[in-house]
C-alpha cells in the first residue's frame, strides 16, 4: 500500500510564549488520523513539527520516505490549532510547497483550512478536509487509490478546472470508540520528556475523552468538532491510560475536552473502572461553574484523581456573561470554586477583557474577583474574533489591516473595542501582577517553610511596587483610547 507521512502545521518554537512553558503536547488529533489510516492498511509515518526549529526539517524525511501523500492534519484538541497563528499559516504553506515539489498529494485538515480554504489551495494544497476528518481522509486516499472520482466524497474541498468545489459537509462520527487507539508510538517520547523535565513538572500526555461542546458562547470557533457532545466510553479512555502509563510510565494526564464529564455518569464510572483495575493517576480539566455544581459530580472528579480544573469564568460581570451568551452566573463562579478548593482540587480561570461594551467597572468586578477567590492559576486572553462565530459577524467590519495572531502572545484588538491594544497588553500584565500579589499575602498569612510558598512572599517586593507603576500607566492609557 502507498506510504502516507502525516504532519501538522504547529511549531512550538514559533510561539515563543508557549516555548517558554516548556509544556508541549504530541499532536493527538494527528495520531488518531494516523492510526486509522494505518489500521486500513497503508505505511505511514509521523513529521511532528512541535518540536522542530523549522520547516526545513521535512526535507529528508521527504526525500528518504517518498510518500504518495503529505497529510497535514493539525491536532483540533489544542486550542493553539483553533488560534489560526498566521506563523503556523506560512509554515502550513512552506510545507505544502515542499511536498509538492516532491510530488505528494497535499492533504490539510485544520481549523484555519476550515476557514481559509482558498487561501490553502491557491497555495498547493491538492484537497482541504473540512471539520472533523479521520473518515474523509480514509476515504479520500481510498477513492484516490481505487482510480476513483472525488467529486462524490462528503467533507472536501478542491479546485476543478480552476474552480474551487465544495462538497457536502460529512456527518460527525458519533461512535468514538470506533476509532482506533492513537498511534502514540510514532511519538518521539523521550524528546518530550526531556523538555517537560525543563518546566518542573511531572511529565504529562493529553487525552480527549469528547469531541465538541454543545454551548453557545459566541465568540468560541468550533470549526472541527462543533456544535455537538460526542463522548469515548469509560472503558476506551481507561484502556488508553493503562497503555500510556504502562508503555511510556506517565500518570499524569490534560483531559484536553472542550467541556469534560458533560454526560451523565460518566465521571461516575470512569472512577469506578479506574479502581477496579487499580489505576492512580493525576488528572486536569477543562469544564464549566454550572456543571461543576450538578449532583456529585465534584465528588466524583475528586475520587477519580483530579488534581485541577480550569474553567471558563471570562469574567465577573454579569452583564459581560450575559452579552458573551455564556449561560453562566457569577454566583457559579464563587460556589463552583469554594467547593473545589474544599476538595482540595485546584481551581485555575480563564479570563478574557476586551468583550464588546466593556469599561472599567466591568474590568475592576473582574480583577475584585480574582483577589477575593485567589484562584491557583489564571489564564488571560483578549476577545479575538474567529469565523463562524456570533462575535465575528459583529465585528468583521473592522478586520480590515488585520483578522489573525501572529502568535498566541500577540494580543492586537483586531476590532474597535472600548480600549486600546496597548492598553489591554497592559492589563494583562497588571492583573498578573495582582494575581501574584493576592497569592503572596494568603501565603505570608499561612506560613510555613515551603519552597514555593516563600518564593511567592519575597516576590512581594517586585510585585508590588510594579504593579501600581503599571496602575498609573493603565489611567494614562485609558485617557488616551
Amino acid at each position: 500500500m502507498s506510504k502516507v507521512l502525516f504532519s501538522h502545521s504547529y511549531y512550538y518554537k514559533l510561539d515563543r510564549k508557549q516555548w517558554e512553558n516548556k509544556t508541549p503536547f504530541p499532536p493527538l488529533g494527528t495520531l488518531y488520523a494516523a492510526a486509522l489510516i494505518r489500521e486500513n492498511g497503508f505505511e505511514v509515518d509521523l513529521f511532528d513539527t512541535n518540536l522542530r526549529d523549522n520547516t526545513k526539517a521535512i526535507l529528508p524525511i521527504l526525500k528518504n520516505k517518498s510518500p504518495k501523500y503529505l497529510v497535514i492534519y493539525d491536532d483540533g484538541f489544542n486550542y493553539l490549532t483553533k488560534m489560526c497563528l498566521t506563523n503556523m499559516r506560512e509554515a502550513c504553506f512552506e510545507m505544502m510547497k515542499t511536498g509538492k515539489d516532491h510530488n505528494c498529494i497535499v492533504i490539510v485538515c485544520s481549523s484555519d483550512a476550515s476557514d481559509h480554504f482558498e487561501k490553502y489551495l491557491n497555495k498547493g494544497a491538492d484537497f482541504v478536509i473540512r471539520g472533523e476528518g479521520e473518515i474523509t481522509l480514509l476515504e479520500l486516499i481510498s477513492t484516490i487509490e481505487n482510480g476513483n472520482e472525488t467529486a462524490n466524497i462528503p467533507g472536501i474541498i478542491y479546485k476543478k478546472e480552476g474552480v474551487i468545489i465544495q462538497n457536502p459537509s460529512r456527518a460527525v462520527l458519533q461512535n468514538l470508540d470506533d476509532l482506533p487507539q492513537p498511534a502514540w508510538d510514532l511519538v518521539d517520547m523521550e524528546s518530550y520528556k526531556n523538555i517537560w523535565k525543563q518546566s518542573k513538572q511531572p511529565f504529562t500526555l493529553n487525552i480527549a475523552t469528547t469531541r465538541g461542546c454543545p454551548y453557545k458562547c459566541n465568540w468560541c470557533a468550533k470549526p472541527i468538532y462543533g456544535n455537538r457532545y460526542n463522548a469515548h466510553s469509560p472503558t476506551y479512555i481507561v484502556n488508553q491510560i493503562k497503555f500510556l502509563k504502562e508503555k511510556f510510565g506517565v500518570s499524569r494526564f490534560w483531559m484536553c475536552d472542550d467541556i469534560f464529564g458533560l454526560k451523565p455518569n460518566w465521571v461516575q464510572e470512569f472512577n469506578s473502572i479506574l479502581k477496579e483495575k487499580e489505576l492512580k493517576i493525576n488528572y486536569f480539566i477543562q469544564s464549566r461553574v454550572d456543571l461543576l455544581l450538578k449532583e456529585d459530580t465534584i465528588e466524583a472528579l475528586a475520587a477519580s484523581g483530579l488534581e485541577e480544573v480550569w474553567v471558563g469564568a471570562e469574567s465577573a460581570s454579569q452583564k459581560i456573561l450575559d452579552a458573551m451568551d455564556k449561560g453562566t452566573k457569577v454566583e457559579e463562579i464563587y460556589e463552583a470554586t469554594r467547593l473545589l478548593k474544599s476538595k482540595k482540587i485546584k481551581v485555575a480561570f480563564f479570563l478574557q477583557f476586551g468583550y464588546l461594551d466593556e469599561n472599567q467597572e466591568d474590568i475592576h468586578k473582574t480583577i475584585a474577583m480574582v483577589k477575593e477567590l485567589k484562584p491557583d492559576n489564571i489564564g488571560i486572553s483578549i476577545s479575538y474574533p474567529l469565523p463562524g462565530t456570533k462575535f465575528y459577524e459583529k465585528v468583521k467590519d473592522d478586520l480590515l489591516l488585520k483578522a489573525n495572531w501572529t502568535d498566541s502572545d500577540d494580543f492586537d484588538m483586531m476590532f474597535q473595542g472600548t480600549y486600546s491594544s496597548n492598553y489591554y497588553r497592559k492589563l494583562q500584565r497588571f492583573v498578573h501582577k495582582e494575581f501574584r500579589i493576592s497569592q503572596g499575602i494568603e501565603n505570608l498569612k499561612n506560613f510555613s517553610f515551603s519552597k514555593e510558598k516563600i518564593k511567592s512572599i519575597l516576590k512581594l517586593g517586585y510585585y508590588i511596587p510594579s504593579s501600581f507603576v503599571d496602575k498609573m500607566l493603565l489611567k494614562k492609557l485609558q485617557h488616551e483610547s
